[in-house]
């Protein structure tokens, strides 16, 4: 069995895609407005990024900045476009919202869930800010096919969060432990041989793929570096 780690790489477009799986990228998490930290992209920017490549596509399902999923309207427009997007052919979600007091908000996540059945999902960054990440895990344990959290271990980034994610990598398999840990948020190269150590098999970049900046494509060159990194 491969112990290649899983390599995933933020895209916004087409090229963005194409750059990112020539260059060894195993999965793309496909959103819009960086700005806003990464939105739903539209139906069209899916499938042409799905018509683009062949390997698999995480789709962001997310209206605003933050972490709030808004009022009623607001998670009924998101549960309609999860809708399009799946009638598109999308099979994998991103999403994850919290409440005022930093606790999930199960009646978002379950509600986009629902929505969602069948398909596999991760957990964003949500986790990082919330108020207790052990008790949202347990509390998120049973949502089916919730596969994998998103986190750099603190909200400040992998640097702050190093310890955490070394804790809980150590944790696999205990309840709400399951899901596959998929470090993101400051990542930074020289992070790597030490989370792989830990057992991490699963990475996230957005932008290191990205030396000139978000105004600018994936870099096969960078993703590529990643990619030799995660297999050395």
């Amino acid at each position: 069995m491969s112990n290649r780690a899983l390599l995933e790489v933020i895209a916004l477009d087409p090229r963005d895609a194409v750059a990112a799986q020539t260059a060894g990228a195993d999965r793309l998490e496909l959103v819009t407005d960086m700005a806003a930290d990464g939105l739903t992209p539209t139906r069209d920017t899916f499938a042409r990024i799905r018509d683009a490549v062949d390997i698999p596509l995480r789709v962001m399902l997310r209206r605003t900045d933050g972490f709030s999923a808004g009022g009623p309207r607001e998670l009924d427009t998101l549960a309609e476009t999860a809708r399009a997007l799946r009638e598109e052919g999308a099979e994998e979600f991103v999403l994850g919202f919290l409440d005022d007091q930093g606790l999930p908000d199960t009646a978002a996540v379950e509600r986009l869930a629902t929505e969602i059945e069948g398909c596999r999902w991760t957990f964003h960054r949500a986790i990082d800010h919330c108020a207790d990440r052990g008790a949202l895990r347990k509390q998120l344990a049973e949502l089916p096919g919730l596969d994998t959290y998103l986190t750099a271990g603190s909200a400040a980034g992998v640097d702050d969060g190093l310890a955490t994610l070394t804790a809980e990598a150590a944790r696999r398999g205990e309840p709400g432990y399951g899901p596959t840990l998929l470090v993101g948020g400051g990542l930074r190269l020289e992070h790597v041989p030490g989370l792989r150590r830990a057992g991490v098999a699963a990475f996230h970049i957005g932008g290191a793929a990205r030396p000139d900046g978000w105004s600018a494509p994936v870099s096969t060159d960078a993703v590529r570096v990643w990619r030799e990194a995660l297999d050395a």
